[in-house]
């Protein structure tokens, strides 16, 4: 939707996520419809009129937080059929409501990221968890990866004994269910890589930074140390000329 306050493009929502306004013609999340006819299975009866504007809404979603026109079928679907009822960011935990923006899906492991990390997070995800590129069952070499347990499966184990297979889909992961990869198509590593947000520690005033390990008492150490190293290179070039004459001779 286009906000009619600020002129920013979003995804429809009740309450603009820059300014806070609210829309002009509500646009129902689950029919798509700005204008309520009676003759729908309207919970509010508003006689031969439409109506339009917040006289034609329901509710309000909580999972995506965008409105809902009050018919009796958006009412009782929406909520049970919106993708946003598990929209937590793995990274930060944190959803919709909280940090105000999109989510995204993270293209590996197919996890919820807010925009805050959804780069840091996919640029650290395609690594195993074990230091080897073996099947945790077998100890074999595999080829089948499941992005989401960061475990790597051989073709004997990536299938599951008695359960049948639909053909042409990509194998569901023995322990989590999440569809399996080709190891050799992904830039896969044995190694964390901790980017961005993921580097924050905790001082001990209790704010995040990226450069809260360097605070003022080692800047101060190492403004010491450089000035004791200066000192000491003085005095060798002092004693050092002090050793010699001025025919240029060492005495």
């Amino acid at each position: 939707m286009e906000c009619d306050k600020c002129q920013k493009m979003q995804k429809n929502r009740a309450f603009c996520y820059f300014c806070g306004a609210v829309q002009r013609l509500p646009m129902c999340a689950q029919c798509g419809k700005q204008k309520c006819i009676p003759k729908g299975d309207c919970v509010v009866k508003h006689g031969s009129a439409h109506v339009t504007g917040l006289a034609m809404v329901g509710a309000i979603c909580d999972f995506c937080e965008a409105w809902v026109c009050h018919g009796l079928t958006c009412l009782q679907t929406h909520a049970c059929s919106c993708p946003m009822q598990d929209s937590i960011c793995v990274e930060c935990h944190r959803d919709i409501s909280e940090h105000g923006g999109r989510m995204f899906t993270c293209a590996f492991c197919a996890k919820h990221l807010c925009g805050d990390d959804q780069f840091e997070h996919q640029a650290s995800c395609q690594r195993l968890e074990s230091e080897t590129f073996k099947c945790p069952s077998c100890n074999r070499i595999g080829s089948n990866a499941c992005m989401r347990c960061k475990a790597v499966f051989c073709d004997e184990h990536a299938k599951r004994k008695g359960f049948k297979y639909a053909p042409g889909q990509p194998i569901p992961c023995p322990k989590c269910g999440h569809p399996l990869d080709q190891a050799f198509c992904l830039s896969i590593s044995t190694r964390q890589y901790a980017f961005g947000r993921q580097r924050q520690i905790l001082d001990e005033e209790g704010e995040w930074g990226d450069y809260s390990v360097y605070d003022d008492d080692d800047q101060a150490d190492e403004a010491s140390s450089e000035e004791d190293e200066e000192g000491e290179d003085e005095n060798n070039v002092v004693a050092a000329m002090g050793k010699i004459d001025l025919h240029g001779r060492e005495q």
